[in-house]
């Protein structure tokens, strides 16, 4: 959590000060910051933790090389243990999750397949149809037959495939699996679960990549290790700097030969860096914390429970990830902003995600904050303000983006402990 500190005047060095302390309070346009003497919560994702200080060190003292000519040893001992930890025979390190992802479709696509994906995950809504410009594969949706974020074997026999005399129909060559499926809410899908559908995707002729950008959240949740939900793919990615508080990177493993293959292929990408294990040696201790995920998995029930008494419509969390069907997400995300809590739209839902720089009190002051909103008017069912006269009776008038006090009814007590809410517009 982040406090918003406004130097009074303008002295040397106070322009930088100034500036700093409105980018943390941003995204957004001016109208939509925060107040700027509140503390920001972020929970927009858990890619916003930093680097502590047991992990700056490591990387500073990190023993580096040339990785792309003799190769960097702190880089092959993260990798090494990256392939350990998710049960494949090897493993490569890339610089983000995406990236990682187009290199397991472009080894295993070609112009004219067609890959598979529960509906709204990440390699069909949120990497710029790479699949489709760079592998060439054609995306297809698949509905969430086992629950939110997941399929299930039967659905994937269902599946129509051309027969082999078709020449001129695309080819379902791959399916792409999600876990945890973050446009679900952070879905897990279990491994018995997992076993049966890779089953029934090899018997179906499919190669089966799984991106497991938050597998570490999936396997603390399912009480199970990450290798157990990997079994029988051909592919995993898993990402780093999600939840476990590394800076940057994704491994993505495999076979001997097929990492062999995503080597070459991350080249051509200009994923591969030189001295790569100064932020290796974040990744190392980043799989050192695996087990801490469980804490954020407590304060996402803790504040989903939070905003469900303040009458918000939100998932019960398996995870990390909190989704609140709203009437109108964007504008919400708005309003919470102008309330200092930073939160993202996400499939028309307001997604936020608890993580390590946030503890069980910022998670607290979130649901009160939401509760002052409610209080002051707000009505996440429609996505609009409620008349004057409720803002009125609750203590706040509010004038465009000022609030101004007003004595408040008998017996009720003051609370000097947060400035009064700003409303976006």
């Amino acid at each position: 959590m982040t406090r918003i500190a406004v130097p009074a005047q303008r002295t040397p060095g106070a322009t930088e000060a100034l500036a700093e302390s409105e980018a943390l309070a941003v995204p957004g346009t001016a109208r939509t910051r925060p107040p700027r003497d509140i503390a920001v919560v972020d929970l927009r994702s858990d890619t916003v933790t930093r680097p502590d200080a047991e992990m700056r060190a490591a990387m500073a003292s990190a023993e580096v090389g040339d990785d792309i000519l003799d190769g960097d040893p702190t880089m092959r001992a993260l990798e090494d243990r990256a392939a350990e930890l998710l049960g494949v025979e090897a493993a490569l390190w890339l610089p983000s999750g995406s990236m990682a992802n187009h290199v397991a479709l472009t080894i295993q696509l070609r112009p004219g397949d067609r890959f598979l994906a529960p509906r709204l995950a990440h390699v069909l809504e949120y990497e710029l149809g790479a699949a489709a410009w760079l592998a060439g594969g054609m995306p297809a949706a698949l509905p969430w037959s086992a629950g939110p974020g997941r399929i299930t074997a039967t659905s994937l026999r269902r599946t129509p495939s051309p027969g082999p005399m078709a020449y001129d129909a695309l080819r379902d060559r791959l399916l792409c699996l999600e876990n945890t499926h973050n446009a679900a809410g952070g879905t897990v899908t279990p491994p018995g679960e997992h076993r049966a559908v890779v089953a029934a995707a090899k018997a179906a002729g499919l190669s089966v990549h799984l991106d497991g950008a938050r597998i570490w959240n999936a396997a603390v949740a399912a009480r199970t290790s990450p290798a157990e939900l990997t079994r029988g793919v051909d592919s995993v990615q898993a990402c780093l700097s999600k939840g476990l508080g590394a800076p940057m990177g994704s491994v993505l493993g495999g076979s001997a030969g097929f990492v062999r293959e995503a080597r070459r292929v991350r080249k051509m990408l200009g994923g591969a860096v030189r001295q790569g294990g100064v932020v290796a040696a974040a990744g190392l201790i980043a799989l050192n914390r695996v087990q801490d995920l469980e804490a954020d998995h407590v304060k996402a029930r803790l504040l989903a429970r939070g905003l469900r008494d303040q009458g918000w419509n939100v998932n019960v969390p398996e995870t990390n990830v909190v989704l609140a069907e709203v009437a109108d997400a964007d504008r919400t995300v708005a309003e919470l902003r102008g309330a200092g809590v930073l939160a993202a739209a996400l499939a028309g839902c307001v997604r936020m995600v608890t993580h390590r720089d946030v503890t069980e009190k910022d998670v607290r002051g979130v649901v009160a904050r939401a509760g002052r909103l409610a209080a002051a008017g707000w009505d996440t069912r429609t996505g609009e303000w409620r008349s004057e006269g409720t803002a009125a009776e609750t203590g706040a008038l509010r004038v465009g983006w000022r609030t101004r006090r007003v004595p408040r009814p008998a017996g009720s007590p003051a609370d000097a402990s947060e400035p009064p809410l700003r409303r976006a517009r």
